[in-house]
Parts: structure tokens; C-alpha cells; sequence
């Protein structure tokens, strides 16, 4: 009776917080918005994102520290949640700390190889500094690879970062797509490993589904730059993928043979996420695993009656807005157009003209 109480209250609030999310006339406004303060602005005043923004000064505002408020503010929803599925925080909260903590030190490679220190550049959000592995601050201030070293010591990247921080001389230039890579792989193993031995039945096939469509479509993205933009080998190409989703090795085969993106596409086009994914519309090609997985979750939060799949579903819901903002925000101090930051964005189609996936 318990579980099934807590059950009905994680889907009830699930899906009320998802209500809130913002609406098209929402984005219609905040696509009016002239600068990064005046996103702000709006956010704080008109939407659901007021408490995370209290405070905040307008005029002064970075995007950094509007994306470390975001952060924050999800991740609490995230825990609100969690109080009534306890099975979902103890298998899954590591991974979406361990994403965090990715996308840093994706970004201090791009600052070391850069040649320049970005401190200024981090804002880290409160539960991250609380709950990662990593001395967040110290990797802030790397300069060179020794540094990077000493931060990831005795954690769990030392050992899937080690071949890559063998040479600390200044004109060593860390290999940034075998770095993302390995870290990636290694996020997404555990993740398969986790779904698979936690839980069960349709909550099982539900959760393998959302995840095997990013590995699926991210290899998909992955060969086409890797073959078509950059012109590399099979092989060559090969060492990007993420571990195999629901793609089969001789389907994954086939495509990293393939000449031309439309021969890749084929065989794609013979799997049902990929027929429904090259017919959404996109801009960049780095976009397709994600529009696909909104629409996943999309339909997930509404019929799905796994608490599990639910929670997940607004995880992934929550980020695509969150990302959404700050895409508009990067939009704006790039002075794009408002029509073209539209097509960008991933939402749904009623009532707001963007590039969004159909979710029919």
C-alpha cells in the first residue's frame, strides 16, 4: 500500500512540476529579450524560475552563473522527487553528478589546450561542489597537465584520464574527442549496467529505451562527423562510438562503412528510433539524440506509469529547458537573430513556430 502511495504521488508531482515548465508565449518573450540581463529579467519575474533567480543583479548577471542557478534549481526538483522513489536517488544520482562533472573537465581541456586559464569561467552550483568527487576549485585553476593530474587523483577518472596526461609539456595538446570518449563510455557502461540489474519488466524496456536512443543516435552523429566532416577512416571513426545501444554491431558495421550520409542514414532508417529521428527536424546535426530523446520523454511524463521512467523523463525534460535558456542566452550575446535562435530551440510544436520535434 505504501509503495503504491508513493508511487502515485511521484507521478502526480512529476507531472505537476512539469505544468509549470515554461510556455510558447514564455519563449516568444524571452526571444524579444535584447540581452542576457533582460533574459534574466523575465526569468525572474514572470516565470517559475523566480525563487532560483532571487537576488540575482540583472545588469551584472554572467551566463556561467545563470547556468549554475539552473543547474541548482533542477537538481532539487530532482530531490523533491526522490523523497517517494528512493530506488531511483540511490541508482541514479551518481550519474547525473558524474555528467556534471564531465562537462567541467571537458571544459578545462578546452582551457588547457587553449593555452589560457579560465577561472572566471566557472560557476559551480552548490550540490555539485556538496556532492562531487572532485576539488571543483583546483580544477578551476589548472594550468597545465600536472594540475589536471592532482584533480583527478584518487577518483574515478584518474585511470580513464591517465594515457591522456602522460606529457605535460606546453605544447601537448590533449586529444579532446578521445577524452569525451572515454568519459562518456564510461558514464553510459554504468548507466546500462545500473537499468539492467535495478530493475525490472516494463520499467526495464522503458529506461533502456530512452538511454539506447542517445547512444544509438549519438554513434549515428558521431560517424557522420567523424566520416563525412572530418573524412576519417572506419576505424578512425570507430573509437568515438559510445558503448552499443539497441543498434547491433553489424548494423553500428555498416554505417561506419558507409561513403556517403545518406548511405549511413539507410541503414539508420531501417530501426524504428531511427526512421522517427531523421524525420524530425533539425538544424545541426548534434541535435538529433536530443529532440529525439525530448520527444521519448515527452510521451513518457504523460503515459508512462512507471515512477522510475516519470522521474527520469523529467530529468531529461528539465534540462532540454534549461538548455533551451541558455541557448537563447548564448543567442543573445552573439546578437543572433530571434528567428534563427527559434530553430535551435527543442519544444513543443503548439503555439510556437521553433524547429521542434513532432510529437505525433
Amino acid at each position: 500500500m505504501l509503495t503504491t502511495l508513493s508511487s502515485n504521488v511521484v507521478l502526480a508531482k512529476a507531472r505537476t512540476m512539469y505544468g509549470r515548465r515554461l510556455t510558447p508565449a514564455d519563449y516568444n518573450e524571452l526571444l524579444k529579450c535584447r540581452t542576457v540581463g533582460e533574459v534574466a529579467g523575465y526569468l525572474k519575474n514572470h516565470t517559475v524560475y523566480a525563487k532560483a533567480l532571487a537576488g540575482i543583479v540583472e545588469s551584472e548577471v554572467h551566463r556561467g552563473q545563470l547556468e549554475s542557478r539552473l543547474k541548482q534549481k533542477q537538481m532539487d526538483e530532482y530531490a523533491s522527487l526522490c523523497k517517494y522513489e528512493v530506488e531511483v536517488d540511490k541508482h541514479f544520482s551518481k550519474s547525473f553528478i558524474q555528467r556534471d562533472e564531465i562537462e567541467y573537465l571537458l571544459r578545462a581541456v578546452v582551457f588547457l589546450n587553449s593555452g589560457r586559464a579560465e577561472t572566471s569561467s566557472y560557476f559551480f552550483p552548490p550540490y555539485l561542489l556538496h556532492r562531487s568527487e572532485l576539488n571543483l576549485q583546483a580544477l578551476a585553476r589548472v594550468k597545465n597537465a600536472d594540475d589536471f593530474k592532482q584533480v583527478v587523483r584518487h577518483t574515478s577518472y584518474e585511470k580513464l584520464l591517465a594515457p591522456f596526461l602522460t606529457d605535460s609539456g606546453p605544447e601537448k595538446r590533449i586529444d579532446y574527442i578521445a577524452v569525451e570518449n572515454v568519459l562518456y563510455s564510461y558514464l553510459y557502461s554504468n548507466v546500462l549496467k545500473t537499468v539492467r540489474k535495478y530493475f525490472f519488466g516494463e520499467t526495464k524496456k522503458q529506461l533502456l529505451g530512452i538511454y539506447n536512443a542517445l547512444m544509438d543516435l549519438g554513434n549515428y552523429v558521431h560517424i557522420v562527423r567523424m566520416k563525412i566532416t572530418y573524412g576519417t577512416d572506419a576505424e578512425t571513426a570507430k573509437k568515438t562510438l559510445l558503448p552499443a545501444g539497441s543498434l547491433g554491431r553489424e548494423e553500428l558495421e555498416k554505417m561506419l562503412q558507409g561513403k556517403t550520409e545518406e548511405e549511413i542514414q539507410q541503414v539508420l532508417r531501417h530501426t524504428e528510433t531511427g526512421r522517427r529521428a531523421l524525420n524530425m527536424k533539425h538544424v545541426y546535426l548534434d541535435e538529433i539524440p536530443h529532440r529525439m530523446n525530448y520527444m521519448l520523454c515527452r510521451h513518457y511524463i504523460d503515459f508512462s506509469i512507471h515512477p522510475a521512467v516519470v522521474l527520469i523523463s523529467y530529468f531529461f525534460l528539465s534540462e532540454t529547458e534549461m538548455n533551451n535558456i541558455i541557448t537563447i542566452i548564448e543567442g543573445k550575446r552573439y546578437q543572433l537573430a530571434p528567428q534563427e535562435i527559434r530553430k535551435l530551440l527543442i519544444v513543443e510544436n503548439s503555439g510556437f513556430s521553433g524547429g521542434s520535434a513532432n510529437s505525433n
